[in-house]
């Protein structure tokens, strides 16, 4: 069983903000393979297979995002995943708007989520999807930035970034974090002129990031 988490903030107020692209593609996951959320064992809200033959849990930590570990340690704790077979899909500024970027491990750069993760796991060694929102106008606070809403000509690369997403998604469940890094980051590489792009620094340190 592998498990897909998508990080984002709960609540009707952060929907289709930067911030929540990550449940934005769990969202398109469920989607896909005709899955329900129901409630979990764990302060998240989870969509998954049963029967023999499952292979994925999709999951929506319902804490604010400083406090996904918590979910995502219950989850793992308690289905027996292990953290090589936990992807977590997160907004990342310090990519360009757009941009993917896969990982099997790394540091927190600065995300509080990811920093959770890694405490609630006792380990870095954990696949990561990380999916550029851009930083913005520089002379904008971070913050508000990630937690606004998308503006109208960014809509168009925003889904196709959630599509492609869930493709890579789709992928770890039927491969690995390597495959999806061997196909998605490649395709990637002709998008570096654009952003501050570093592999383990993702975006800002607000409260609720």
């Amino acid at each position: 069983m592998k498990l897909i988490v998508g990080l984002g903030n709960p609540g009707s107020k952060y929907a289709g903000t930067r911030h929540n692209l990550g449940f934005d593609v769990i969202d398109e996951l469920a989607r896909r393979r005709g899955l329900t959320f129901e409630s979990s064992p764990a302060d998240a809200v989870v969509a998954r297979e049963r029967g023999p033959d499952a292979r994925v849990m999709l999951a929506k930590p319902m804490t604010f995002m400083n406090r996904s570990g918590d979910a995502v340690g219950m989850l793992s704790r308690y289905f027996r995943i292990e953290p090589e077979s936990i992807l977590i899909v997160v907004d990342d500024a310090n990519l360009s708007l757009g941009r993917m970027r896969a990982r099997s491990e790394g540091s927190a750069g600065g995300h509080n989520g990811l920093q959770s993760i890694m405490t609630a796991l006792a380990t870095p060694a954990f696949p990561r999807l990380r999916l550029g929102v851009g930083r913005g106008d520089s002379r904008r606070d971070l913050a508000n930035h990630v937690l606004a809403r998308f503006d109208d000509d960014e809509i168009g690369a925003i889904k196709e970034m959630v599509t492609n997403a869930a493709d890579a998604a789709d992928l770890f469940v039927d491969e690995s974090i390597l495959a999806v890094m061997n196909r998605f980051n490649a395709r990637d590489r002709s998008g570096d002129a654009l952003g501050t792009d570093t592999d383990d620094s993702v975006s800002n340190n607000d409260d609720q990031h």
